[in-house]
């Protein structure tokens, strides 16, 4: 999987064919324990990036649940 960030603090994680297939077979991804690491490893980086460019509104938005409607 690659994490594809933007300037606007937006991200896309891209899914190879082999990740996507893994997916649809078994509903889930498993990540190895080295593989967990460097996921994340990955996604710190991006959280505290996404803080840098936030604008105001966003960075300030709080959440109260554990569950999160994507568009």
């Amino acid at each position: 999987m690659i994490f594809k960030q933007y300037e606007n603090g937006s991200c896309d994680i891209e899914f190879s064919w082999k990740e996507r297939m893994m997916i649809l077979k078994k509903g889930k991804l498993h990540l190895s324990e080295d593989n967990l690491k460097h996921f994340g490893n990955n996604l710190v980086k991006v959280v505290m990036e996404w803080q840098l460019k936030f604008n105001e509104k966003t960075q300030n938005i709080q959440t109260y649940s554990n569950k999160v409607d994507s568009e």
